[in-house]
């Protein structure tokens, strides 16, 4: 049992949940999750399995897309909705579409971020939660992260009776991001209290939504004896890596945990996925020193 589950998380469970719940489904304590999502986030989490969460890292490296809405006139400590109210400005006149492109190309690139006082990010050995439960504010250091896309969905409501407006969006970005943050910073560009007021991920580890399947889904596959058809293998997960096809010789040697030549690979790449007779049995990385092909990631049993 090796491979990948898309998971839809749906809003109200933690990723700690997911994991329990399917440690159960599975019957196996080899589990691990690409990075969490928040309780009222929803989306794309996937599930690592056996031999496969030996990658949960190069999952959790790879982009992240996510939609949502930001709305403008009030901000909570936790920067969505879960939190306490801490400010309120009215909004009077509302943001053209215009103005909102213009602003969201601002927070897009390489930027600094300072991760928000409720997330699990340590400082002097503590979560920076645990610091907020308390009502301490700590410093945080900026820390870089890159937004390749910050786009409009669909136009923005004005909600004239409220005097808050509500923008649509979808944001691509790099492992580390607090997309609730992103809102935040939003609203201080035009000095207006921010809060993240949805999000669902919809990409990540190179999974889709459309691509999820629910915990019932699962349960489901197990009772019917057929998990093989919702868990993808090592080899669509790491569909990214350029393959190489073992034959029994060099099968042999890096079953032995051996080198293999730069000839395996004329480009040199620096990552190669190894498969054999099907199989996805091992990641090789490039050693430029030595012009050779070294372990990275092994599967062996992967079966």
């Amino acid at each position: 049992m090796d491979g990948v589950i898309a998971l839809y998380k749906e809003r109200g469970m933690t990723s700690h949940d997911c994991i329990s719940q399917l440690r159960k489904i599975l019957h196996t304590k080899k589990i691990g999750h690409t990075g969490t999502l928040d309780p009222n986030v929803d989306g794309v989490l996937p599930i690592c399995v056996g031999q496969a969460t030996k990658i949960s890292e190069l999952l959790m490296t790879s982009g992240k897309i996510y939609r949502g809405s930001i709305t403008l006139g009030m901000a909570f400590d936790t920067e969505d909705l879960d939190g306490q109210l801490i400010a309120r400005k009215p909004v009077t006149q509302p943001l053209s579409t215009k103005k909102i492109d213009a602003l969201l190309t601002k927070l897009t690139g390489d930027i600094m971020q300072v991760p928000p006082m409720y997330s699990a990010v340590k400082v002097n050995g503590h979560k920076l939660y645990e610091y907020a439960r308390r009502g301490e504010v700590i410093h945080r250091d900026p820390r870089p992260i890159h937004v390749s896309s910050f786009k409009q969905l669909k136009p923005a409501t004005f909600d004239e009776k409220a005097q808050t407006q509500t923008i649509y969006f979808e944001v691509a970005c790099s492992k580390g991001t607090y997309v609730r943050t992103l809102a935040v910073d939003f609203g201080k560009l035009i000095n207006i209290p921010a809060v993240m007021s949805s999000l669902t991920r919809i990409k990540s580890g190179g999974f889709t939504i459309t691509q999820c399947v629910s915990l019932a889904d699962v349960q489901q596959a197990v009772n019917d004896d057929r998990l093989a058809t919702i868990m993808e293998p090592l080899k669509v997960a790491l569909a990214g890596y350029p393959a190489v096809e073992l034959d029994d010789s060099r099968w042999h040697i890096i079953s032995n945990g051996g080198f293999l030549d730069r000839g395996l690979n004329s480009s040199t790449v620096p990552i190669i996925r190894l498969d054999y007779q099907g199989k996805t049995k091992a990641l090789y990385k490039f050693d430029s020193q030595k012009q050779l092909y070294r372990p990275f990631k092994m599967f062996l049993a992967n079966n």
